[in-house]
């Protein structure tokens, strides 16, 4: 079939498999060329490995250092009349660059969240690895399902205290505008905690310990994002905001429960980028559109492969990583430094309707957004008949 991007709303519901596996190769080269591989993991599991940072995660374990990779993922499947979702085409291509280089890699696709799940990979990686040495947790979901209770937990992007009002971009209406959005409740709050905070994040650690495929030393990192004063309303200040205090509560919980093994738990604050999850998040449109016309004005953009390979060569694998006063690692300061924050919030103040396309980089966003599902990359011919059943 001939594959063009079917968008709505702030998702696409179609992927090119071309195109995924053009920009899977494009981060693979990246990481190729770095360097900066001294020492570092040898068996790696990736929650969330399909897209976005959890997926940068493996390349880099992968390419950059050699390493096994077992990843976890919840992906659709293609049919013969419709494409699967962009990380099923990412993983197929992983695996088949990764078989090409003769790594092991091996994908398990279901809900991350459930009991069965975690011993199915568990069962893995005692016949295929042994142990592993790094946990890299970069799951994001609208719902959670309790494996103990089988109750539901639906996430709630709110702000938490008071109403907020600001300004947004709807995507699908090319149209700068307010919008108003009412406190959560203490439910919404709890719930939201649920499912992105902290507690899966240690179940999974708990799991592995206590099935003892955590290797001695192990590291775990969760992804997060922190931001600054623009964002903090929607993000650092709201229910997502609680959810990612709870990912602190859990590293400390983690490297407690796991001391014999000298485990090392991190929560990791990336910078923000168009991935699925920010594109449904308000605010965050306008906010990244801006950061991306004064980030590439400065020298400073970085997309996920860039900030991973940061992050592991200067931070996670760093004799003595930098942390900052809640014991996070941070590879967020070249969008959080007051300077560039004074040059977004300026342009922030200034935007309108009429002048938003001249002030910020809405087509830098527009096709980061894009590239997500495999479209709009360069050297992919989007007129070719393609199959759609591509498999790993």
């Amino acid at each position: 079939m001939v594959i063009k991007p079917k968008v709505r709303g702030f998702i696409c519901t179609n992927a090119h498999p071309m195109g995924c596996a053009a920009s899977v190769s494009e981060q693979i080269q990246y990481v190729k060329q770095q360097g900066g591989y001294d020492s570092g993991p040898k068996n790696v599991l990736v929650l969330g490995c399909s897209t976005g940072y959890g997926l940068a995660s493996r390349i880099v374990s992968a390419f950059g250092y050699g390493a096994s990779t077992l990843g976890v993922c919840f992906e659709k499947a293609p049919t013969e009349r419709k494409t699967a979702t962009a990380g099923w085409y990412n993983t197929a291509a992983f695996h088949q660059q990764a078989q090409e280089q003769g790594l092991y890699a091996r994908t398990l696709n279901g809900d991350a969240f459930s009991t069965e799940m975690k011993q199915q990979v568990i069962d893995v990686i005692k016949q295929d690895l042994g142990q592993v040495d790094l946990v890299i947790y970069s799951l994001a979901a609208p719902r959670r399902t309790d494996p103990e209770t089988g109750e539901v937990y639906k996430s709630t992007l709110k702000p938490v205290g008071q109403a907020y009002k600001t300004k947004t971009y709807d995507t699908d209406k090319d149209l700068v505008h307010e919008v108003e959005l009412e406190p959560a409740n203490d439910e919404e709050i709890f719930n939201t905690v649920k499912v992105m905070g902290g507690e899966d994040w240690e179940l999974w650690m708990d799991a592995l310990g206590e099935a003892g495929v955590l290797a001695d030393d192990c590291k775990t990192t969760a992804y997060t994002y922190i931001g600054k004063e623009l964002t903090w309303p929607i993000y650092g200040h709201a229910t997502i905001g609680k959810a990612k205090e709870d990912l602190d509560r859990a590293a400390q919980a983690i490297r407690t429960k796991h001391k014999d093994k000298r485990a090392e738990a991190y929560v990791s604050s990336l910078k923000a980028l168009v991935t699925q999850a920010s594109s449904a998040i308000p605010v965050m449109p306008l906010y990244i559109s801006l950061i991306y016309k004064v980030m590439k004005q400065e020298g400073t953009h970085e997309g996920c492969i860039e900030q991973i390979h940061g992050l592991f060569t200067s931070r996670l694998f760093a004799e003595q990583p930098e942390l900052d006063e809640a014991g996070r690692l941070r590879m967020d300061g070249k969008e959080t430094n007051d300077a560039t924050q004074a040059k977004i919030k300026a342009l922030w103040d200034q935007v309108t309707q009429e002048n938003f396309h001249e002030l910020s980089d809405y087509a830098g966003y527009h096709h980061e957004f894009l590239k997500l599902f495999g479209f709009d990359i360069d050297g992919v011919d989007y007129d070719a008949d393609v199959d759609p059943q591509v498999g790993w």
